[in-house]
């Protein structure tokens, strides 16, 4: 018998780490290949389908795993295409913003499972990221003006990920595999 609990135990584990590996993947494409530079400031930022897709990692698998795929994904993204300073601080604030809509989408027994909730925990979520890069910049810049000018920026980025995250995960939430 502790045999076959252990095999079912190793099977488990693995899909775990072979499904969040797919998230992290999903990610970081989604990033790369879809993104546009913003014309805001010298630095304005990228509008990319890497939030919507950790918001959809998120609110389907929960806070851990969205946590590690959003911060991970576009922790990658940074290091590969020029970024590289920022992929620490991309990590970190990534990483939080997805635990945070995570955590609110998966309260109370409901995993995902209510559009409101998971729109309220994706707006929830956008102050700590946008904190955390404001932050990094004014430290990085030694100036806690100039990072201002990348505000806008990350709230579009924000609102474009909540627009195409929350009803891509309804429609997904009726799928079988996902409740």
């Amino acid at each position: 018998m502790e045999k076959i609990n252990n095999s079912s135990s190793t099977r488990n584990k693995t899909f775990n780490l072979i499904l969040t590996a797919m998230l992290i993947a999903l990610v970081f494409v989604a990033t790369i290949f879809l993104n546009i530079r913003l014309p805001i400031a010298a630095n304005g930022g990228l509008v990319h389908l890497g939030t919507a897709m950790a918001f959809i990692a998120t609110f389907l698998f929960g806070p851990k795993k969205g946590a590690i795929a959003g911060a991970v994904g576009m922790g990658l993204f940074d290091l590969v295409s020029g970024w590289t300073l920022w992929a620490p601080f991309t990590v970190v604030a990534r990483g939080l913003q997805s635990y945070i809509a995570g955590k609110i989408a998966w309260s109370g027994g409901r995993n995902g499972n209510s559009a409101a909730i998971n729109l309220l925990a994706a707006v929830a979520s956008a102050p700590a990221m946008l904190a955390v890069y404001y932050i990094c910049e004014g430290i990085l810049y030694n100036n806690w003006i100039a990072p201002v000018a990348s505000i806008p920026g990350n709230i579009v980025q924000n609102v474009v990920g909540i627009i195409i995250a929350i009803p891509l995960c309804a429609a997904l939430k009726k799928i079988s595999f996902f409740k």
